[in-house]
C-alpha cells in the first residue's frame, strides 16, 4: 500500500507543517507507516540508512506517548537506532538532528485541540519540504503484521535511555546573549500545558532574569499563537499588573511558536515579533508569508523581503532563494512568531549557528535583550515600527471543502469581476477593493488601507481570517465582521 492510501483511508494527511489528523484516526499502523514511509524516502535519497540514529521527542497530549511509540517500532524495523529525546520543544530536537547530520521526528498538534495530533519530520539537513512530502506520498510501504483488530501495536518498543537534548538549547541562547543578559528583568513565564515550560524558566535563570512561573496546567489547552484565547489576554494583563512584570513569556504546546507580553500584559504579534527580532539580529534578507504585517515593508529596515505561501515549508524555500541572491544574513518568520535562521549570526564577538527551522525561543530572548539594551519598555520598542497592526481569528469547525468553495467563489472570473465582488461583500466595511493577491487564500487590499485575507487552514477544519489597519482597535473589530460575513455566505453554500 502506498502512503497516499493510507492518507486517503486514514484522514491523516499533510498540513503546512507535518501530517495531522484526529487521534482516533492516528493509529500505531498508520504512524507507523508514515514513519516508513519517512525513512524509505531518506533511503532513497542517500540520508538514511540500516543502523543509523533517528531522533524523536514528542509534546505532553495524552496520545504523544503512543504514538511516539509507534514511530520508534518503525525506526527499529527500518534497521535504524532510536534516540529517544522526551518530550521537549520541537526546534530542539530538531537542533539536535542537525548538529549531527541524523533525521528526526516530533510528534506534536502544535497548538490544534488534543483530540487531534501529528507528526513533524525533519531530514539530516533540515525540515522536510513540499517536494519530500511528494515523495513520501509516493512510498510504497510493506506493513509488517504486528498489529492487532485495532490496529495498534502487539508489543511496544522499549525505548533506548533518555538523550538530554535540553542542555546543548539552553547553552546555545546563554552563550550568545550572555549569563547576565536579563540582568534586572523580571519576567513572568505563563506555563499553560507547553512542553518548552521548565526549559523557559531555566533559560530565563541562566540569563540572570527573575522568573515567575504561572497558569500551568496538567491538562492540554491548546494556546494558538494567532489567535489568543480572550482569557488568556485577561490574565496576561492581570500578572502584568499584579506581579510589575516587565514581560511575559510563553510558547504553543511544541514550544515553536512564542508569546511575548510586553510589560501591560498585551501579548505582541507573532509578526511584529519577528521584525523586531530580525532587526535586533542586524539581519539583511527576510523571507515571511503573504499572510503578514505590511510593515516589514514599510520600516525599511532590510534590503529584501520576500513574501511566500503560508507554512515554515514555504519561507525555507524563499531563505534558500535569498542564499542564491548572496544576501549575507537571511531570516524566515510566520506571522505564528516562528523564527527561522537560515544564516549564522555574529555579534559583539559571540557567534549564533544557524537553525532553519521555526523557532520560539530566539525572538524572545533577541527582542528582550535588545529592549533591555537600549533601555526601553516593550511597549515603545514596537511604538518605533510603522503604525500597521494585524489581526487575526478564525472560525473553527468549517469543513475545509466548504471554505475552499467560499474561496472559489469569490476569486472566480476576470479581474474587474473579482475586484467587484469583493466590494460588493466587504465595500460597507473597507470601501473599494483596488487589488488581491492569491499567493495562499485570497488577501484584499482596499482603498482606505485596509486589508482582508481569507484562508482555508492547512492542518484543521477552520478558515482562518486576517487583517490589517491604521490602528489595532479598527483591525481587530474589522475582522470580526468579516467573519460574520463569511460565515453567513459560507452557510448559503457561497
Amino acid at each position: 500500500m502506498s502512503v497516499a492510501d493510507i492518507m486517503s483511508h486514514s484522514g491523516v494527511a499533510f498540513g503546512t507543517s507535518g501530517a495531522r489528523g484526529l487521534v482516533s484516526a492516528m493509529t500505531d499502523r498508520v504512524c507507523f507507516a508514515y514513519t516508513m514511509g519517512f525513512l524509505q524516502h531518506l533511503e532513497a535519497e542517500g540520508l538514511f540508512s540500516p543502523g543509523q540514529h533517528v531522533a524523536i521527542a514528542g509534546d505532553l497530549r495524552p496520545s504523544s506517548p503512543r504514538i511516539m511509540a509507534a514511530c520508534a517500532a518503525a525506526i527499529i524495523h527500518m534497521g535504524g537506532h532510536v534516540d529517544y529525546c522526551g518530550f521537549v520543544p520541537s526546534p530542539a530536537v530538531a537542533a539536535y538532528g542537525f548538529a549531527r547530520g541524523m533525521a528526526s521526528m516530533m510528534v506534536t498538534g502544535s497548538h490544534i485541540p488534543d483530540d487531534r495530533n501529528g507528526i513533524k519530520f525533519n531530514r539530516p539537513d533540515g525540515e522536510i519540504l513540499k517536494a519530500d512530502e511528494l515523495a513520501m506520498r509516493a512510498q510504497r510501504v510493506n506493513v509488517p503484521d504486528i498489529f492487532d483488530a485495532h490496529e495498534m501495536l502487539l508489543a511496544t518498543p522499549e525505548m533506548d535511555p533518555l538523550v538530554d537534548v535540553t542542555d546543548a538549547y539552553v547553552a546555545r541562547y546563554v552563550d550568545f546573549f550572555g549569563a547576565q543578559a536579563l540582568h534586572g528583568l523580571r519576567l513572568g513565564i505563563y506555563e499553560h500545558s507547553a512542553v518548552g515550560r521548565d526549559l523557559l524558566v531555566m533559560l530565563v535563570e541562566q540569563m540572570g532574569g527573575q522568573a515567575y512561573r504561572l497558569g500551568r496546567s496538567e491538562t492540554f489547552i491548546p494556546v494558538d499563537t494567532e489567535a489568543v484565547r480572550p482569557e488568556d489576554q485577561i490574565l496576561a494583563r492581570q500578572w502584568a499588573a499584579e506581579l510589575h512584570l516587565d514581560a511575559i513569556l510563553s510558547t504553543d504546546g511544541d514550544s515553536d511558536r512564542p508569546l511575548l507580553a510586553d510589560e501591560n500584559g498585551n501579548w505582541m504579534r507573532g509578526d511584529i515579533l519577528g521584525i523586531l527580532c530580525a532587526s535586533a539580529l542586524g539581519i539583511k534578507a527576510v523571507a515571511t508569508p503573504v499572510s503578514c504585517n505590511s510593515a516589514v515593508e514599510l520600516c525599511g529596515m532590510f534590503d529584501e523581503v520576500r513574501r511566500t505561501r503560508i507554512g515554515s515549508p514555504f519561507v525555507i524555500e524563499a531563505m534558500q532563494e535569498l542564499a542564491k541572491a548572496q544576501h549575507t544574513t537571511i531570516c524566515g518568520y510566520e506571522a505564528n512568531g516562528g523564527f527561522l535562521l537560515a544564516t549564522p549570526v555574529d555579534m559583539g564577538g559571540r557567534h549564533l549557528t544557524a537553525l532553519p527551522t521555526r523557532d520560539a525561543v530566539l525572538p524572545i530572548m533577541a527582542v528582550l535583550v535588545d529592549a533591555k539594551r537600549r533601555g526601553l519598555a516593550l511597549s515603545m520598542l514596537q511604538d518605533q515600527l510603522p503604525q500597521r497592526y494585524t489581526f487575526s481569528d478564525r472560525l473553527q469547525n468549517v469543513p475545509t471543502a466548504q471554505s475552499q468553495a467560499l474561496i472559489r467563489y469569490l476569486q472566480t472570473g476576470s479581474d474587474a469581476d473579482i475586484l467587484a465582488r469583493l466590494t460588493h461583500m466587504f465595500g460597507a466595511l473597507c470601501g473599494q477593493a483596488i487589488h488581491f493577491d492569491t499567493t495562499d487564500g485570497l488577501r484584499i487590499s482596499f482603498d482606505n488601507d485596509d486589508i482582508v485575507h481569507l484562508r482555508p487552514s492547512g492542518n484543521a477544519p477552520e478558515l482562518r481570517c486576517y487583517t490589517e489597519s491604521a490602528d489595532s482597535e479598527r483591525a481587530a473589530s474589522l475582522n470580526g465582521v468579516v467573519l460574520k460575513i463569511v460565515r453567513d455566505n459560507a452557510e448559503k453554500g457561497l
